[in-house]
């Protein structure tokens, strides 16, 4: 019976496994939760930061979705697994889809950019009792016994409660207790027609002896399908998105590698999308889905398949070539990172780049855990050099660079003291290409998906409607200057979602982009501040 309950418990660390390898993000979950679902489970779920959002299948759970941390009837428990890292069950308790049922609740822990580690949420299966030990416990009435199955209602109380049992009253029951998941189960057996009856001595004996053969767990893995071994080892050391290693699967690839071939030189390469982040959240996740997916597929066909590939999470990428030096794949690297990629939307195609460095041990490091650290100083030197390039590791590459850079994202991004939009300037067809949050509250949305849906991703539709034509011209008089660079002003009224109009001052400047062309980088200041504020 415990290997029955194990069912369920790894159906939880199969989704952590997902979790883990794509840095706190599960693609396609719907679509995995069926592959692991059977009649014994009621719904698989995840929960980030304790919060349950994802229930697999919706229907019928729908109320499922709760705070678990803070609940009045699993938030003691729920902390205790998190603040412990224990893997809980809680329960019996009555399903409202009937039946009763036994919550597994598995807590996940990532590691943030300092290597902290830190509390992600919880991957939750929701088991259907007694049809879960449907089959161990057919065994014993068929050999007849009855039985009764009872356990603690948490890791946190010593009261027994019953699961299932085929009998009211069991007199003198022979009993098996074992611990799982923090909590004590007990099956309690004794023969259908008591312990007394001479002929079935010889069937008690037989059936007691396979029982603790069973409840021992030395048929255990008898009983757990080879195929399910197999999903599950490979759950945990491949990416789901992209087919690739893992970054667990990715590190014992190459130690193998290291271990049977300690002074074989390789090349290490660390690469990743250009403004993969803006990808996102102009397009959404399922089209950045898709062009993590092409990248993934042209490694392999870049590549010789005695390379060693792997996906570190997000849109960062590992390559270890063997057996090569850094001067022997020069070349290919670099026809590797000039290669076109593109990927579709609505029906249009949109291409992106993406950044490479690359180092080679043992010519650069004689430590081979250090190689791709200095493959990934070399990616972000070339970044800073431009970006859509690779680069070689140099002895002289700061190694704080890649620090400086990401600070200077994150703060323009999160945290710029204004209304900023990005968007391609194009007589036909305009397209917002980023806005800030300042932006989208002043808009009068929430966030940055419904400020794209509400202007349909053009600048002209912030407009009102009288003063498109002559903003338009000041904006397209600008560019046929050619005087990219210098700041442009241009008064208009900005329509926000509500239809209430606003005079602002747009102050912008055009720039040449690599990628998408014109592109203007504008400040949108609402006019009635100004006026109160610098009068």
């Amino acid at each position: 019976m415990a290997s029955d309950l194990n069912h369920g418990i790894g159906i939880t660390e199969s989704i952590q496994a997902i979790i883990v390898s794509d840095n706190g993000r599960i693609a396609n979950f719907d679509e995995i939760a069926a592959d692991l679902i059977d009649d014994t489970i009621q719904s698989i779920q995840i929960a980030p930061d304790g919060v349950v959002t994802d229930i697999y299948p919706a229907a019928g759970n729908e109320a499922g979705k709760i705070d678990l941390i803070h609940d009045e009837q699993r938030g003691e428990i729920s902390r205790y697994s998190r603040d412990h890292d224990l893997t809980i069950m809680q329960g019996p308790f009555s399903l409202k889809q009937g039946g009763m049922g036994i919550a597994i609740r598995n807590p996940v822990y990532l590691k943030n950019d300092a290597g902290q580690e830190y509390f992600w949420g919880f991957t939750i299966a929701i088991i259907r009792v007694p049809d879960i030990f449907a089959n161990s416990v057919q065994a014993l009435t068929n050999f007849g016994y009855d039985y009764r199955l009872s356990k603690t209602e948490s890791p946190l109380t010593s009261q027994y409660q019953e699961i299932s049992a085929s009998a009211e009253d069991m007199t003198d029951p022979a009993s098996y207790e074992f611990e799982l998941c923090g909590c004590s189960f007990k099956l309690e057996v004794m023969p259908k027609e008591g312990w007394n009856r001479g002929d079935n001595v010889g069937q008690i004996l037989i059936v007691g002896i396979l029982i603790i053969i069973l409840l021992s767990g030395l048929t255990g893995s008898v009983l757990i399908m080879e195929e399910d071994r197999q999903q599950l080892e490979e759950l945990s050391t491949t990416d789901a998105l992209t087919g690739l290693y893992n970054r667990n699967g990715f590190e014992k690839c190459f130690w193998e590698y290291r271990r049977k071939n300690p002074n074989q030189s390789c090349v290490g390469i660390q690469l990743d999308i250009d403004d993969f982040k803006m990808i996102n959240d102009i397009y959404g996740h399922v089209v950045g889905d898709q062009a993590l997916q092409n990248l993934a597929q042209s490694m392999r066909t870049a590549f010789p398949a005695n390379a060693i590939y792997g996906r570190n999470g997000g849109d960062e990428f590992t390559l270890i070539l063997t057996g090569a030096t850094c001067d022997d794949v020069k070349e290919q690297i670099e026809a590797f990172t000039a290669s076109d990629r593109s990927f579709m939307y609505e029906g249009m195609e949109y291409y992106f780049h993406i950044s490479v460095g690359y180092a080679e041990y043992p010519a650069d490091t004689e430590e081979a855990d250090r190689l791709l650290g200095l493959a990934d100083m070399a990616l972000y030197e070339g970044k800073l050099r431009g970006k859509a390039k690779s680069m070689r590791y140099q002895k002289d590459f700061d190694p704080n660079r890649r620090n400086r850079l990401g600070f200077a994202l994150s703060d323009i991004t999160q945290h710029l003291p204004g209304a900023f939009l990005i968007y391609k300037a194009d007589p036909e067809n305009d397209q917002i290409l980023f806005a800030n949050q300042e932006l989208v509250t002043y808009a009068g949305c929430k966030n940055l998906d419904e400020f794209m849906q509400y202007s349909k991703h053009s600048f002209r539709n912030l407009i009102r409607s009288d003063e498109q034509e002559a903003v338009e011209k000041s904006i397209w008089q600008q560019i046929q200057s050619q005087a990219a660079g210098t700041n442009d002003f241009v008064q208009f009224h900005f329509v926000k979602k509500d239809g209430s109009t606003h005079p602002v001052l747009d102050h912008g400047r055009i720039v040449e982009s690599n990628y998408y062309g014109n592109v203007f980088y504008v400040l949108i200041m609402d006019c009635q501040l100004l006026d109160e504020h610098y009068d």
